[in-house]
């Protein structure tokens, strides 16, 4: 039989049955429109012979819209209660036994995934997002595209180019993996509760060859993360802790690398960083 989704009464039910109220704690703000799952599936191109995995399925409204194309889903669930209920729920909509696995875990503890999944589809929790984000695109070489639908401010960090008033670590950090891009902006009306601030959804797809070794990834970050602590300061004086000890041997070193000493940490690109990080 094909797959149905939730709506919102049978979302609700399913809640007041496992006693669920949704908690700041956990981010968890429940998506209760089919055609907004329907959106995110589409925008993620996610098609019948794709492996995706789900971070966060919470009742599973969008678990099931990934199901409905055909696609296997491996969902990643922290809340005990609704990781156990999530298979009875798909089985209850027409899915197969096989096309779902559920992990019960917290997303930044996970370091194996069955089936190496290609794909990321998930409502991430506002308070936890970009580093379940760069977890995922760390630990797991094998996802090469998703889409996350993330509190707007997040979203448009982590697509932000140089320069911009909203570029920062989190922007340089996810350009290491591949490009980002805004996909689509979400109404806060299809939430269950209705959150206080406004979604987008993000896209990424992620570069056909890696930007260099798991050592130079490190010391990239490290150095992107001394640039943005002291994002007002050039970078001559936010670099010279990581750059020898002195603003001297930092001005020094970003020469070398092509990069204007005075600059700032938000005016340089990620393939900067990675020249300054590879001396």
């Amino acid at each position: 039989m094909p797959v149905s989704l939730l709506g919102a009464a049978e979302i609700r039910r399913l809640a007041a049955d496992l006693d669920v109220t949704p908690t700041k704690k956990l981010g968890q703000n429940f998506v209760v429109d089919a055609n907004t799952v329907r959106k995110i599936v589409h925008a993620a191109r996610v098609e019948a012979s794709d492996r995706v995995v789900e971070i966060g399925p919470g009742l599973g409204s969008l678990t099931l819209a990934i199901l409905e194309t055909g696609a296997s889903v491996v969902a990643v669930e922290i809340d005990h209660r609704l990781a156990a209920r999530l298979p009875e729920t798909a089985a209850v909509h027409g899915v197969a036994d096989d096309r779902l696995t559920v992990i019960d875990a917290d997303a930044l503890q996970v370091r194996s995934l069955p089936g190496e999944p290609e794909v990321l589809v998930a409502n991430l929790p506002y308070n936890v997002s970009v580093p379940v984000l760069l977890h995922f695109l760390e630990t797991f070489p094998f996802l090469q595209r998703g889409v996350v639908m993330v509190q707007a401010e997040v979203g448009e960090r982590l697509a932000a180019p140089s320069g911009s008033k909203v570029y920062g670590a989190p922007s340089v950090k996810a350009a290491w993996y591949g490009a980002w891009r805004l996909a689509g902006t979400v109404s806060r009306q299809v939430f269950w509760p209705v959150p206080n601030v406004d979604s987008v959804l993000v896209g990424f797809e992620r570069d056909a060859e890696p930007r260099g070794s798991e050592e130079l990834r490190r010391r990239t970050f490290e150095i992107v993360d001394a640039a943005f602590q002291q994002r007002r300061k050039m970078l001559r004086q936010a670099l010279s802790a990581v750059l020898g000890g002195s603003a001297a041997v930092a001005s020094e070193t970003l020469e070398r690398a092509g990069v204007d000493p005075t600059l700032r940490g938000e005016q340089l690109s990620i393939d900067d960083f990675v020249r300054i990080a590879a001396l």
